[in-house]
């Protein structure tokens, strides 16, 4: 379970290069100037290209986390200790009162819940009317015994159990006690011999003396020739005969079937429909291993706060980790428009028009007098060069430009032939799926009542592009129900020639698209079917700066 001090960074959904590296990088930032335990995150799977940079530079990929929402590990899990089955219920109520609980888990050596002991069960065992046999059917050991009694063992062992016979109080005179008393029997009594020479004669396997009184040596020689274990107590026959059946052990009356227990990586929201549903007041946790960890109580989902989140490489709620409603997001750091996530509080937000989120990073480490590590430089470094298209994108600035010079520097690396590199190692198309290709680099975005996403493909072989165009179509009008919006795009960006071929699907698409590029389109077909049909776009590599905000004006005026 992670401390209250652990912080997630983490990028968009479908992340990119820019969203992978800035997280490692960030947190790295943070680890260092700040308290807290940052780790970097990733909400989605890693791309061919982003993992390339991270071999290269010998980084492990961030944690992935689908959901961000709060877990049973968030909160607080009280450490209520678990006993062994054959606590006696006396003991289970004693630590019931000094821990001001009443459910107690009862586990094995090895951890493993075997059941649970309430006060309920408690006031059962004690308020029930039993048979005289309990003791014997619960297998109550002698150690129990004599503990619960305030005794002491002066014939036999502690060792054992009483696991046959009943419990009998010895009051008439010795003729009449032949009558009742059996083999087994444990007997209680007092210091009269001829009652105690009677019961050990009849086969009792144990004797309690009351009131403290002394066992002659004659008696206990007998007692131990014929196995009769003897336990001296100071409470009188009334006291003992009421407090006996507390020695009992807990596994005797625990719940042990159908019990409702949680798991730490169990959602908030799922167990509290849960609970609402039991008449329990506490339930048990257990670990990754299966293991008891703690309890928890309705009480404990009161006020409970999320998981603590900086956000990078994006600020809009559609684009964020599933979740992210119930996290406390406490900065953003991103250099997109702003979008729509909401924050309970005031947060560090930093929004600035650069052409990667890296060079935020790497700026936020000159501010803070930090040298960058040479295998984070180098993928901060790749980051730039990914979002910028290696300076070619219209979002690129002198800025971005000057941080990658740098960052390679440091990095001990040449930009154009590591760039290369980089891309090439993804624009391996014929191995991947349509679903992979697509959602490698998928965004969604709000016009209106309107919601539409825009995937992005970049690579140097146009050959390789051309081909994807009529391959991903028919799985893009798929995936728009699948997906829950209302339009679809996909660019297919050429950027060593400076053109995407942007694919269209959805009622409206193409013609949206046409509007707003109306100035450069270029139509084209693919099999002559005017339904599957894509636009040619020169000079268009940016999705942030070119793409997206002109089919937000065209979708808003409609």
């Amino acid at each position: 379970m992670e401390n209250r001090g652990t912080v997630y960074v983490i990028g968009h959904k479908n992340p990119d290069t820019d969203s992978i590296c800035s997280a490692i990088g960030y947190a790295a930032l943070k680890n260092i100037i700040c308290d807290n335990d940052y780790i970097p995150a990733r909400c989605g799977a890693v791309s061919s290209e982003t993992q390339f940079a991270l071999d290269y530079f010998g980084v492990e990929a961030p944690k992935l986390i689908e959901n961000i929402s709060t877990q049973v590990s968030d909160i607080e899990i009280r450490h209520t200790k678990g006993v062994s089955r054959k606590l006696s219920i006396k003991n289970a109520w004693n630590m019931m009162q000094d821990n001001h609980v009443v459910t107690i888990p009862v586990v094995n050596r090895d951890k493993r819940l075997e059941g649970l002991i309430t006060v309920s069960d408690v006031a059962t065992s004690y308020m029930n009317v039993y048979d005289s046999r309990i003791l014997s059917d619960a297998k109550t050991s002698y150690r129990n015994i004599v503990e619960t009694i305030n005794g002491e063992m002066v014939v036999g062992s502690l060792d054992g159990e009483f696991d046959q016979g009943k419990v009998i109080i010895a009051t008439a005179n010795p003729d009449k006690m032949e009558d009742y008393i059996e083999e087994h029997d444990l007997v209680i009594l007092g210091d009269r011999y001829e009652s105690q020479l009677c019961a050990i004669e009849m086969g009792a396997s144990c004797l309690i003396v009351c009131i403290g009184a002394k066992v002659s040596m004659t008696i206990s020689k007998i007692a131990a020739a014929r196995g009769c274990r003897i336990i001296t107590t100071p409470y009188d026959a009334y006291t003992v005969s009421r407090l006996i059946n507390q020695s009992i052990p807990v596994e005797f009356f625990m719940k042990r079937n159908n019990l409702t227990m949680f798991d730490t990586n169990d959602y908030l929201e799922d167990i509290s429909d849960v609970m609402k549903t039991k008449r329990y007041r506490d339930f048990p946790i257990l670990g990754d291993d299966g293991r008891y960890v703690g309890m928890i109580s309705r009480r404990n989902l009161m006020g409970a706060r999320g998981k603590k989140v900086i956000l990078v490489d994006h600020n809009e709620r559609s684009q964020s980790v599933d979740g992210i409603s119930s996290a406390e997001v406490v900065e953003i750091i991103d250099h997109h428009r702003v979008g729509t996530v909401e924050t309970m509080a005031p947060v560090f937000f930093r929004n600035q028009p650069l052409g990667c989120t890296a060079t935020i990073v790497w700026q936020m480490y000159k501010e803070n007098g930090v040298e960058v590590e040479p295998k984070i430089a180098g993928l901060l470094c790749s980051a730039i060069l990914s979002d910028t298209l290696v300076f070619r994108s219209p979002t690129c600035t002198a800025i971005d430009k000057a941080a990658a010079e740098d960052l390679a520097k440091t990095a001990s690396i040449n930009i154009k032939e590591y760039a290369e590199k980089m891309f090439s190692a993804g624009e391996n198309f014929s191995t991947k799926t349509d679903a992979e290709i697509l959602y490698q680099d998928f965004k969604r975005f709000t016009a209106g009542d309107l919601e539409f996403g825009v995937s992005q493909v970049i690579s140097t072989n146009r050959a390789e592009l051309d081909k994807l165009g009529a391959r991903i179509l028919p799985y893009m009008k798929e995936e728009l129900a699948a997906k829950g919006v209302d339009m679809m795009f996909l660019m297919l960006t050429d950027f060593l020639n400076e053109k995407t071929r942007l694919v269209c699907a959805g009622d409206g698409a193409k013609q949206t698209a046409k509007e707003a590029f109306a100035d450069i389109a270029e139509a084209g077909a693919a099999g002559g079917d005017a339904d599957i049909s894509w636009l040619e776009l020169p000079g268009v590599l940016s999705r942030k700066k070119q793409l997206v905000p002109k089919l937000i004006m065209v979708l808003k005026e409609k």
